[in-house]
């Protein structure tokens, strides 16, 4: 995002109130929901959703990153690739007055534990084929 922007952003000064903090429940909400924004996702009871929105000063950009967890016998990275896209909208949202050029990029499953498919950590050569 651009400078003033992202200053405004990180400093708290937006007009309508704390981004960071809107952007994490927005996150939580969307995991919750994912199964009513994901055609074919099944609910599934969540044992714990977390958001964090880390800036990056140099590259002016928020880093979202979503962990979930679960006891049941299935993976959760829709509701975690939902809480990540949750929070960007949310964040979009509340900056885009000062920056309609705001670019979302990048949602990506890191690692996953459990399920059918099993675990799966993302290669730092993952995407660049």
């Amino acid at each position: 995002m651009g400078k003033i922007a992202f200053d405004a952003l990180a400093s708290g000064n937006l007009s309508k109130g704390d981004a960071l903090a809107v952007a994490r429940l927005a996150g939580i909400l969307a995991a919750k929901r994912a199964s009513e924004i994901v055609p074919l996702a099944h609910p599934i009871a969540l044992d714990s959703v977390g958001v964090e929105c880390d800036l990056d000063r140099r590259a002016r950009e928020v880093v979202v990153t979503a962990t979930v967890t679960t006891v049941a016998r299935t993976g959760v990275e829709m509701e975690a690739l939902t809480a990540v896209a949750g929070a960007c909208l949310a964040l979009y949202d509340m900056t885009k007055a000062l920056d309609r050029s705001i670019e979302i990029r990048e949602i990506v499953l890191l690692e996953k534990t459990g399920g059918r498919s099993g675990p799966y950590r993302r290669s730092s050569a993952a995407g660049s084929e």
